[in-house]
């Protein structure tokens, strides 16, 4: 017997995106799968969709996982999206099931982790407190600071052209109002985002920065979030410069921290060669899909 599909809303979207889900129950009502479907809302991403699905591993292989994925491409088709994507452990079922339904690689992504209990701080140190003529590194914890806002938002244009493949991502189009959403959309959920910022010694705009978000306690595992430096401003070592920093910065302030955790582009290799150099080390391989509709 077929799964029953239940269409549900999330009450509150963000302010880059809202989210449609699914329920997939049994025929005695049990829960047995979930999709997700994120909208993006913003311009430069009107035309993209995410998708996350999860099968219980018992209901696996009885069309549970189809009927979710049915329904979330219809309502992608339906609200006019161009391109879904999703994302897989390399050789996991979730791998196998996306490539047999027509989605198709379009990145390849290594995630790594940094355990700060065997961390090499004094190296880092070493890292951080290098001179970088002309350039200078400013912190602040939550929402950027007014005095920087507009140039910080102007910075985010270094994501850009971040190694991307074949992936239809689009443009974020960030703005000051962008950026302070993000941050108290973080704070909202407890956590704790810690910003590290280049700044041109010569007019004091941000030329770079690296994100890094801590959960609320100051236990478990930290998440980098963007690291980026303007393209007129690359080959300074400046990326690594702010990720030593962040690394000091977060132990230093959250001494119960376990690890910093991290995922790049393979094709990313700026960024791949500051991650080896800082010590970071990979625990898996993922796969980014895409289905174009």
């Amino acid at each position: 017997m077929p799964p029953r599909i239940t269409a549900l809303n999330d009450p509150e979207p963000t302010p880059s995106s809202r989210r449609r889900a699914w329920l997939a129950a049994d025929d005695e009502g049990m829960p047995v799968g979930s999709a997700f479907l994120r909208l993006f809302t913003k311009e430069g991403q009107r035309h993209l969709a995410e998708l996350e699905v999860a099968v219980h591993r018992a209901e696996r292989r009885r069309g549970v996982g189809s009927s979710l994925l049915d329904a979330a491409v219809a309502a992608a088709r339906h609200e006019g999206r161009r391109s879904v994507l999703a994302q897989a452990e390399e050789g996991s079922p979730g791998d196998g099931f996306l490539a047999a339904r027509g989605f198709r690689r379009v990145l390849a992504l290594t995630y790594a982790r940094l355990s700060l209990a065997d961390a090499d701080l004094t190296r880092i140190d070493v890292i951080a407190e290098q001179a970088h003529d002309g350039y200078r590194l400013t912190e602040w914890e939550g929402i950027v600071p007014p005095e920087l806002a507009r140039t910080y938002a102007e910075s985010r244009r270094a994501m850009d052209d971040m190694p991307m493949e074949g992936t239809d991502y689009g443009t974020v189009v960030w703005d000051v109002e962008r950026v302070v959403s993000a941050a108290e959309a973080i704070a909202k959920r407890g956590d704790v985002l810690h910003t590290v910022a280049v700044v041109d010694a010569r007019d004091g705009t941000v030329v770079g920065f690296t994100e890094l978000v801590v959960p609320g306690d100051g236990q478990g595992d930290g998440q980098h979030y963007g690291t980026a430096v303007l393209r007129e401003h690359r080959g300074h070592g400046l990326a690594r410069w702010m990720k030593a920093h962040s690394i000091r910065l977060a132990r230093r302030r959250h001494p119960e921290l376990g690890a910093l955790l991290t995922d790049t582009a393979d094709s990313n290799t700026p960024m791949r060669r500051v991650n080896d150099t800082l010590s970071y080390l990979p625990t898996l391989k993922a796969v980014e899909y895409q289905l174009d509709l």
